[in-house]
């Protein structure tokens, strides 16, 4: 085959740049949206900042919790379904050396190839495993997310999103319009960046969670104007 006849494919899946940068937007927008409430609430700068603080942590320390659990949990639950499967290749053999080959008949390969196929990869116990657990449950044994990498990142992410409107405000500003500033940026350059793992053009990407990010913060700085105006 030509060397031009190759060819190449995204990262459907969006690798970690998906992760990260969806963790940092969350960071942003919800922050930035908690920083707008209470300004519009309350002119004091020291007020404005120890929410946003207070909001990078919380927001932060429950991100990274919920990751953990979320993943954990599914890791358990995979690991289960594994072991499962690795009785069944231990107890009845050739009745899974007959699934795996039915899976490849279902694909279009004859049943003779097929079931000299299943033959041929149920001879290593692990290689079998391997196949069946992708073809039954989607996972391999090996294969499975870490529960603290997936908390830690997600706490890392959701702390630099989180950080970008509270920043102006630690260097010294007294109103929002610094930090609204920031956040502008922040958010078109991680809808940009998102346009990476899409077909949308980056400014498309870009423009559409400005879009967002700024219907959030309006609205909560609305509610706090309200509430700010009415003494509650």
């Amino acid at each position: 085959m030509a060397a031009e006849d190759h060819h190449g494919h995204r990262d459907v899946t969006g690798g970690w740049l998906r992760p990260a940068v969806f963790g940092a937007m969350d960071g942003l927008v919800s922050n930035f949206a908690l920083i707008a409430g209470v300004a519009g609430g309350s002119g004091s700068r020291q007020v404005v900042l120890l929410a946003g603080l207070a909001g990078l942590a919380a927001g932060a320390f429950s991100m990274a919790a919920g990751e953990y659990i979320s993943v954990a949990s599914q890791s358990e639950l995979a690991e289960a379904e594994i072991e499962v499967e690795r009785l069944e290749l231990a107890r009845h053999p050739l009745a899974e050396q007959r699934e795996l080959a039915e899976v490849f008949e279902s694909r279009g390969v004859d049943p003779e190839t097929a079931a000299e196929v299943a033959r041929q990869l149920s001879r290593d116990p692990d290689g079998a495993l391997e196949v069946h657990a992708k073809e039954e449950i989607g996972v391999a044994p090996g294969e499975l997310p870490s529960p603290l990498l997936a908390a830690g990142s997600s706490f890392l992410s959701f702390a630099v999103g989180a950080l970008l409107p509270v920043l102006p405000y630690l260097l010294g500003a007294t109103s929002l319009w610094p930090a609204a500033a920031v956040a502008a940026l922040g958010l078109f350059a991680a809808g940009a960046l998102v346009s990476r793992v899409t077909t949308r053009a980056w400014w498309f990407g870009g423009l559409r969670q400005l879009a967002f990010g700024a219907a959030a913060a309006a609205i909560t700085y609305g509610v706090g104007a309200l509430i700010g105006a009415n003494g509650v």
